[in-house]
Order: structure tokens, then sequence, then C-alpha cells
């Protein structure tokens, strides 16, 4: 655990396109701390940039709003040299993306870099599954994932504080 740069916490999420499993769980992480009521940084990247600009699949906006969370107004980007010292943490949703993450990590970058499921207990090492060529039982899986996340990192910033 790095020390803190910042007053709460900060949290980057990163897939691939930043389309599906990253802005569901950016979405699960912002219901998870106003639920929690703290006040966390939160966004969400890809390491491509397939679809900057582009909103999330309607499929993972389907499923977030089935959980009460609204990602329709998020937007793709492509993760930059400035997220590593933005953000205490970045999360890359697998370990391909996690490879893709410390490949263009500069040498100043402060950011704890790992991948999501590592911060649930007995998923360490585990993707998020990539839901996009799939069907909407896919998402779902991606949003238990994600929100099962989001609550372990509640739990752990809560223990540091």
């Amino acid at each position: 655990m790095t020390d803190r740069k910042h007053a709460s916490p900060s949290v980057l999420f990163v897939c691939l396109g930043n389309i599906c499993r990253s802005p569901m769980a950016e979405g699960a992480m912002r219901d998870a701390a106003a639920q929690a009521g703290l006040d966390l940084e939160i966004d969400s990247c890809g390491t491509a940039g397939y679809h900057i600009g582009d909103p999330p699949d309607p499929r993972a906006v389907e499923i977030a709003n089935r959980h009460g969370v609204d990602i329709s107004k998020l937007r793709g980007r492509q993760l930059s040299r400035d997220d590593f010292s933005r953000f205490d943490h970045i999360f890359a949703l697998d370990a391909e993306n996690l490879k893709n993450i410390r490949a263009v990590e500069p040498d100043d970058g402060t950011a704890e870099i790992a991948l999501l499921l590592d911060v649930v207990e007995d998923r360490e090492g585990e993707p998020v599954a990539d839901p996009y060529y799939g069907d909407l039982e896919g998402f779902e899986d991606t949003w238990a994932d994600v929100s099962a996340a989001a609550e372990a990192l509640i739990a752990r910033f809560r223990a540091e504080a």
C-alpha cells in the first residue's frame, strides 16, 4: 500500500475499450461509495483508444440500471500518463490489461497498480470476465464481480481511515 497523496482515495478502473467492464466497475464503486458515505475520486478508462468518447455498451447500461446505477452518461477515454499520478489506485480488470498498464507506466508514477479481483478474498489473480461477445448473463456476472470488488474496496478504505 502506498502513502495516500489525496485527502480521500482515488481509484481508476481499466479494461481494454472502456465500454463494458471498467464503466460497470466505476458505476458499482460510485454506488458503493455513496451508500457508505465516502467521498472518493472514481473514474474508468481503457488501455486502447477504440471507444474514446463513446457511451458504455447498451448491455452494460441495462445491467447497471437493473441494479439501480446509471452509467449511461460515462464516456470512453484512454489511459494517460497523468493517471499514474492522479490516482492512488489503478485496477486492471484482467492480466492482459495489467500488462498493458505496466508497459506504459512512467518512472515517476505513484499509483498502486493491481488486478481488481485481488481485493476480493479467494479471487486473487482472477480476471473480471469480458462480457462483450456474450449475452446479458455475462454482463450480470461482470456486475457481480465488480460489485464484490467495490464492497471489498469500501471495507479496505474504511479500515485505513
